[in-house]
């Protein structure tokens, strides 16, 4: 006689004590501005980057006397901040019934959630991944739960005057490029070029001028750069997709927060400014067993915001 097993499903083991989570990108613009110096802290809706200027007129000299000439002045941006919060209630019973069950401790009531280290991990790569898209793309009137609460550089310096258009026969023979034609092999390598070109003089040496695009522009370009000189090109890029452009020494940096916009922007990292309450205050959470709920509850809560100093000092390209 055998066993009849017509009933049962196969068998598929289901490790409990596994949980593999997918990789999400880190707020890399945040970082990037932190490490120019440029946080402005304790932020609670809006602060001014104060700005001075000042010319110096040369005077023939070799007289006596005085005659004043020149102008210091003053002039303001503004950060602007959002305030955005994220909560999350969690049930363990509803694990019960399924394969995560045996992570539960044993009795009914449960004070904690299974794999809390790897839940909090998680929760926080994806906040500063939502952020990183955000500080390009926020736009607060996008209708968009992740994209509404404060303006991005990409609103921001689309709304400026004083940026260089880069998508101009000034700068790329075949310009202006248009959307339907996209940035693709062919026009790569001279989108970034001209990008480049379009830097203005006085900045371009700076140490922390940077060209700044999304992964997508990026990887056309490596593979554009590539297959040009296919027999003798060396890539010297990091594993944090970065690069000097060829020739000069402008670093070229890959962001998350540009994908899919075919947008490429070069400017200084000491221009850029980012607003928030408390330094990395949007890392610091907290896991919490609300006892009258029978819940298990994760609360966030943070400012940020966003902004430039100097609008004739950066560029930007834009397909038409």
């Amino acid at each position: 006689m055998a066993f009849d097993v017509s009933a049962l499903a196969a068998y598929t083991e289901q490790n409990e004590a596994l949980l593999v989570t997918d990789s999400v990108l880190g707020a890399k613009t945040a970082s990037l501005i932190k490490s120019a110096g440029n946080v402005m802290v304790g932020v609670k809706s809006a602060e001014t980057i104060n700005i001075m200027d000042t010319d110096a007129i040369f005077q023939a000299g070799g007289s006596c006397g005085f005659t004043a000439s020149g102008s210091t002045t003053f002039t303001q941006r503004t950060v602007t901040v959002g305030k955005i919060k994220v909560n999350e209630a969690l049930c363990p019973k509803d694990l019960e019934a399924k394969y995560l069950q045996k992570a539960l401790p044993t009795g009914s009531i449960y004070d904690s959630i299974p794999f809390e280290q790897e839940f909090a991990e998680k929760k926080a790569k994806t906040i500063a991944s939502q952020l990183e898209t955000a500080l390009w793309q926020g736009d607060t009137d996008s209708g968009n739960a992740n994209l509404s609460r404060f303006d991005g550089l990409v609103k921001l310096i689309g709304a400026a005057s004083g940026p260089v258009a880069a998508n101009s026969a000034t700068y790329i023979a075949t310009a202006p490029i248009s959307a339907a034609t996209g940035i693709v092999a062919s026009n790569v390598v001279s989108i970034f070029d001209g990008v480049y070109k379009a830097i203005d003089a006085k900045v371009v040496a700076y140490d922390d001028m940077t060209i700044f695009c999304g992964m997508d522009s990026f990887r056309t370009y490596t593979i554009a750069l590539k297959n040009a000189n296919m027999f003798n090109y060396a890539f010297d890029g990091k594993s944090d997709s970065e690069f000097l452009l060829p020739g000069t020494p402008i670093k070229v940096i890959a962001l998350q927060g540009l994908n899919g916009t075919n947008k490429i922007y070069a400017a200084r990292l000491s221009n850029l400014f980012l607003g928030t309450d408390l330094l990395n205050e949007e890392e610091k959470f907290e896991i919490f067993y609300a006892k009258e709920a029978d819940q298990v509850r994760f609360v966030s809560e943070f400012k940020m915001g966003v902004n430039f100093a100097f609008p004739d000092e950066i560029v930007k390209f834009i397909l038409s």
